[in-house]
């Protein structure tokens, strides 16, 4: 073997070097990420060079994420789980079949997106008001649907107050998890809040005006 062939690495230990499953970095090169050689055998081997480069170059593009994306992406991840449960104590998911839990399921992936998008943006910004508007809008069709099958205002407002409990649970435990100062993590907060109070004055309106 040439002192040129003794240089390429094998997938495993290139992987080790990078700090990635295996299969990650067979992605990347399939995807042409990152060059490698491939064996007579089909076995990709990569030349120490160009794991260095490419090292070099995921540590320049690489920033943390946004804090408004960690919060989203927990949020979501508790609210699945918690919904999957389905407690005894939530009177809402045991009024409703299985058509308007689906609704209901959705609304809560349009609400978490819009609350994303509203806790993304600047205080005051020119958007603000088209985004409370879209939430007054989800609102009402949280309203409309505990109209709908007869449901007390008090156990159509669960549904909501469920979501926004795990919105905030998550926010008051970003600090222990990531690092956010207490200004931006305040910042957040208010931010939910605005914007599901929005939401639940509307759910409250549509029973008011029935």
């Amino acid at each position: 073997m040439s002192s040129s062939q003794s240089q390429w690495v094998s997938l495993t230990k290139a992987a080790a070097r990078l700090n990635v499953h295996p299969a990650t970095l067979r992605r990347w090169a399939d995807d042409g990420q990152i060059a490698c050689m491939l064996t007579p055998g089909g076995h990709r081997r990569f030349l120490p060079e160009d794991l260095d480069r490419f090292e070099a170059e995921r540590r320049q593009i690489r920033r943390p994420a946004p804090i408004a994306t960690v919060w989203a992406q927990e949020a979501l991840n508790r609210t699945r789980r918690d919904v999957a449960k389905r407690p005894d104590n939530q009177q809402w998911m045991t009024q409703i079949d299985s058509s308007l839990r689906e609704k209901h399921r959705l609304l809560g992936q349009q609400l978490l997106g819009l609350t994303l998008q509203f806790v993304s943006a600047e205080e005051n910004s020119a958007n603000d008001e088209a985004l409370l508007e879209q939430a007054r809008t989800l609102g009402r069709a949280y309203g409309e649907i505990g109209q709908s099958t007869d449901m007390p205002l008090t156990d159509a407002l669960q549904a909501t107050l469920f979501f926004r409990d795990r919105l905030m649970e998550v926010a008051l435990q970003l600090p222990q998890t990531t690092k956010v100062s207490p200004e931006a993590n305040l910042k957040l907060m208010r931010r939910i809040t605005t914007l599901l109070n929005v939401v639940q004055l509307a759910l409250a309106e549509v029973y008011e005006t029935a």
